[in-house]
């Protein structure tokens, strides 16, 4: 049995060591963004700082949290075996939940992933004691300890968005876009405020509890009895050190930023490190304990009371060590950290560019309901006062780095008030969530800098509730994941263990399957980036080109594999040709939509007598091509309905007659799609004649089934729906020459 409570934990470490590398791709946002959004150094040179401010945070952090312990379930009360299944539940759920949100780049608290993990657990072992009696569930689990760090953790959202908000606004009034103008008598105070604070933050977060400060005297109690002097003294230190650096032309935002970078990833490390293995410690800790005191006791007797008390494991700081190893090699290389950070990134970003998410009905209520707000006490403003702000907000020469998001001024406040709000409730004993407050504070800095202007603001809204209710199902579906496992586990035993660890290592791997599958889609489109950040009017023109060649093709391509599926699915009653046509025409509808939007983004980065010039032929391109899609939708429906009521098949004569026009169509499809992604229109005009002839074709046969439907023996539901795929099947090549048309005086001179 002690050989199988051994294998439990190698499980455990395993899957800490996962879950580290998952955790930090995750929890990479928090002190990531906000230097990656303003450019503030090379992407290489953030990590490095990143890097090293999660080893150092790991090395000297002080241990571990009592969460893991003895915050959520009462050990006195739970035996070994009680514990190992909690313990490997709340692994298993944390690996798998983290690794799911990671891999679609959606930002999620490890905090809040543990905490309901053990809550859930802990509550499935505790109902089986209640069941057995003599035990009441406030006995088993510390509800008032559960209750507040839950209130704390989703408090934290309201909080850090409405600071974040009224710190940006404050901020950006006192330094517009423009700051650079305005930095001569505020740049040393800002200056030595920020850092300070990040200080204090690396302090009271990072170092509070390091036994490098405790060496000195700088103890826990000590920095509370002398938190006003520290303040001071670094204020004035720091603010006479900014000034001095100014002086000799330093970009003081850009070491706030990296400066900040390196306190939240410290902190992060040394704080959130118990999010990640403090479960395995504390199983570790009860099997030692287990070990060396249980001679001759089943495990499943034996009380895990050591948990109660403070960690006296031997060789912690080595496992901590070996921790901060794996997370920094992990932010280094974790390619989905990189996914998670520009998913906060589009979400502030300054500029319009790429939408990941759409509209939705909530977002578009809020909207509409802000410009009402808005207008409505707008008008008790004075026009004076009114004027003035909007010139503080003008963006019109923003200082913005070469492809940044944001400017450094953003950058600065989101590191110092993130920093600023986790020590308050530190200093409060409110447990908050990292994830949640940097989030949310880069969420309201950017609404504050007008960032959300009205053609964005719904996709925006969009994306931060869709994270938002991510963190909510987090919390509800680690409350039920882990209360599963853990019931699975101890009515299982043994069986069900093995069983567990074989479901996560398959759900790891398919996660990471997925993962590498849609970035490899993700990475189609870095020529839009491409374009995006280029200031080249000249190279901008020829990457347009290239993109708008590549949707056209693209376009095309879906054209005749849905053509082909919707014909050969209606002659040949196939259901599942026409389901996969319908699943490809709802998702090219929505490819179709960004590219769209995309390549008119392209359009106002080029030249403007080039625009002028290709406005007309761009846009009869993006009309035929929405064209095309909605046409092959109209075909589709009828067809689906008529197969899936498994009405009578088309005639022989019908088919007979249909399958040399899908065929030319085909054909033609082809070489449009040819000549559009080579840019080799030689023999355009005989090919848009071939089309006119296809056209021709069609109509005649149109005008003969319009006659078969004067035929009183005909069966009107074939007859109309031969007809109506006949009409479309005209429009379509009437809009595919109209593409080739367009994209010959597009591309050519």
């Amino acid at each position: 049995m002690d050989f199988f409570y051994l294998g439990i934990l190698i499980f455990l470490f395993v899957l800490a060591t996962f879950d580290l590398s998952v955790g930090v791709a995750n929890d990479a946002v928090n002190f990531l963004s906000p230097a990656v959004g303003a450019k503030a150094a090379k992407f290489r040179t953030i990590l490095i700082v990143a890097a090293v401010g999660i080893f150092v945070g790991a090395s000297t952090s002080s241990g571990m949290m009592d969460i893991a312990r003895h915050g959520v379930l009462n050990p006195h009360y739970y035996t070994l075996s009680d514990v190992m299944c909690i313990f490997l539940a709340v692994a298993a759920t944390d690996v798998i939940l983290l690794d799911i949100f990671n891999t679609l780049g959606m930002p999620t608290s490890t905090t809040v992933s543990m905490v309901f993990g053990l809550l859930g657990g802990s509550t499935a072992l505790a109902f089986s004691k209640i069941l057995d009696g003599g035990h009441t569930y406030a006995d088993l689990i510390n509800t008032d300890k559960a209750l507040s760090v839950i209130i704390g953790i989703f408090l934290s959202v309201a909080i850090a968005f409405v600071f974040g908000f009224i710190v940006m606004w404050i901020t950006r009034v006192l330094f517009t876009f423009q700051y650079k103008k305005h930095l001569r008598y505020s740049i040393a105070l800002f200056g030595g405020v920020s850092v300070t604070s990040i200080f204090y933050f690396l302090l009271v977060s990072g170092l509070r509890t390091s036994p490098i400060l405790a060496n000195i005297g700088w103890t826990p109690d000590w920095i509370d009895q002398n938190k006003f002097e520290i303040l001071l003294t670094c204020f004035c230190l720091f603010t006479a050190l900014m000034e001095v650096l100014y002086l000799c032309k330093v970009n003081i935002f850009r070491i706030v930023v990296l400066f900040g970078t390196f306190a939240l990833a410290m902190a992060f490390a040394g704080n959130d490190l118990v999010n990640f293995i403090g479960t395995p410690l504390a199983g570790l800790e009860s099997f030692i304990d287990f070990t060396q005191n249980g001679s001759g006791i089943n495990p499943e007797n034996y009380s895990v009371s050591v948990l109660a008390g403070e960690s006296h494991l031997p060789f912690k700081q080595l496992f901590l060590i070996a921790a901060g190893v794996v997370m920094t090699v992990a932010i280094c290389t974790s390619k989905k950290a990189h996914k998670v950070v520009e998913t906060t990134v589009n979400l502030s970003r300054q500029d319009e560019g790429e939408e990941v998410f759409s509209s939705s009905r909530l977002a578009r209520r809020t909207v509409r309901g802000v410009l009402n707000a808005t207008n409505t006490m707008s008008k008790y403003v004075p026009s004076c006062v009114s004027r003035w702000i909007n010139t503080r907000f003008d963006q019109e020469d923003a200082v913005l780095e070469d492809g940044a998001a944001f400017d450094q001024v953003r950058a600065a406040v989101n590191l110092v008030l993130a920093g600023l709000l986790i020590v308050v409730g530190t200093s409060l004993q409110l447990p908050l969530s990292t994830t949640y407050v940097a989030f949310m504070v880069a969420m309201g800095s950017s609404l504050a800098d007008r960032a959300w202007g009205r053609e964005t603001a719904v996709y925006r809204i969009t994306g931060v509730i869709t994270v938002i209710g991510g963190w909510f199902i987090t919390a509800g579906a680690a409350l039920i994941v882990s209360f599963l496992i853990a019931t699975i586990n101890h009515l299982g035993g043994f069986f069900a263990m093995i069983l567990v660890m074989c479901v996560v290592a398959l759900v790891v791997i398919n996660n990471n399957r997925k993962f590498k599958q849609k970035r490899e889609q993700d990475n189609v489109d870095t020529l839009f980036r491409q374009l995006v950040r280029c200031h080249d009017k000249a190279e901008t023109w020829q990457l347009l080109l290239q993109h708008v060649r590549r949707t056209q093709t693209d376009i095309l391509e879906f054209t005749r594999n849905t053509f082909r599926n919707i014909t050969q699915g209606l002659m040949h009653e196939n259901m599942k040709f026409l389901r996969t046509a319908s699943h490809d025409i709802e998702n090219e509808k929505g490819i179709w939509k960004r590219y769209r939007r995309k390549e008119i983004l392209g359009m106002r980065k080029i030249d403007y007598l080039v625009a002028v010039e290709k406005n007309t032929w761009f846009h009869l391109g993006c009309n035929n091509a929405t064209q095309i899609i909605y046409g092959l939708k109209r075909m589709l429906e009828p067809c689906v309905e008529h197969v899936d009521n498994n009405f009578s098949p088309l005639p022989q004569d019908y088919v007979d007659e249909f399958i040399p026009v899908c065929n030319d169509v085909d054909h033609f499809l082809e070489v449009v799609q040819r000549m559009i992604s080579t840019g080799n229109f030689e023999g355009v005009d005989e090919l848009l004649v071939e089309g006119n002839a296809i056209k021709s074709r069609i109509s005649q046969i149109r005008h003969a089934q319009q006659d078969r439907i004067q035929r009183e023996d005909s069966n009107i539901k074939i007859a109309l729906l031969y007809l109506s795929t006949l009409q479309e099947t005209q429009e379509l090549m009437s809009a595919a020459r109209h593409i080739l048309r367009a994209s010959k005086r597009f591309q050519t001179q």
